[in-house]
């Protein structure tokens, strides 16, 4: 497994599996709107954080979690022309509002665009968006979407998905382990307080954990640092990552100060396996 910053360029010609970071900050974005702390001041690259969001690709295709309300900033930026499916976490409005940015992703496809997620987020997207689903009335152009709700472990062209459910706050969410022969076994929660019991089974035996870290503070709906930390020591991955950063960490050293198969994720990192 290798990890490439953003100006990386790959030479070997052989395609692989690999994760790329699309953002790693919490729903407003680091720097926050009128704010003059030392991170929203800072001319550190990874201290400029989109809101959070992963696209994973390998044999499967390009499967894109989340659509936040930068997609389209990050899109560009990595140049992402084609998602083949979007899975998601919850329905709050960082990990949704972009979705009619899609619309981009179904120019090329002669079929919906699927969209896996709980029933309850589901219902709640299209709630936010009737007009997307709303078959018999679709204009060349707008999105195409396919709901395809999730009751357990299913798989995407030959990618195991396990959907996790986490707490976040008072709210159910759902993290994910994703299981292949060309990246292992990986697991990515981005909006996570707690984990129950029947969940942290599900954690085990991890190449990669990306896990929720919001802040050095405790919060009330999101893991600390120190949290996310406890976590990752009782479940021992290989390697892991601190997501949905808030303004309130300061890139450079809170990554010096952690322990050495740890580091803080930052949009553009690229994890090749």
């Amino acid at each position: 497994m290798q990890v490439l910053p953003a100006d990386a360029t790959m030479t070997d010609p052989r395609p692989q599996s690999h994760l790329i970071f699309l953002g790693t900050a919490t729903s407003v974005g680091v720097p926050v709107i009128g704010c003059e702390c030392p991170t929203c001041r800072s001319d550190h690259p990874h201290d400029q954080r989109s809101r959070s969001s992963v696209l994973l690709k390998g044999a499967w295709g390009s499967l894109l979690i989340d659509s936040g309300p930068d997609l389209r900033q990050q899109a560009l930026r990595e140049k992402i022309t084609c998602v083949d499916a979007v899975l998601y976490t919850h329905e709050h409005l960082d990990h949704v509002a972009g979705f009619d940015e899609l619309r981009a992703f179904c120019w090329r496809r002669e079929s919906a665009l699927p969209l896996y997620a709980s029933p309850e987020t589901l219902t709640a997207l299209e709630r936010m968006y009737p007009w997307a689903f709303l078959l018999e009335d679709h204009h060349p152009g707008y999105i195409r979407p396919e709901a395809r709700p999730f009751h357990g472990p299913f798989e995407f062209n030959g990618l195991k998905i396990t959907p996790i459910k986490v707490l976040h706050g008072s709210v159910c969410t759902h993290g994910f382990r994703f299981e292949h022969p060309s990246i292992g076994a990986l697991a990515y929660l981005p909006d996570v307080k707690s984990i129950p019991e029947r969940s942290l089974s599900l954690l085990t035996n991890l190449d990669v954990l990306i896990i929720d870290a919001l802040r050095h503070e405790e919060h009330r709906t999101h893991m600390s640092v120190s949290e996310a930390l406890a976590t990752i020591q009782l479940l021992k991955p290989k390697r892991a990552y601190l997501t949905h950063l808030s303004h309130e960490i300061q890139w450079q050293e809170t990554n010096d100060a952690l322990p050495r198969q740890v580091s803080l994720a930052s949009d553009s990192l690229r994890i090749t396996f």
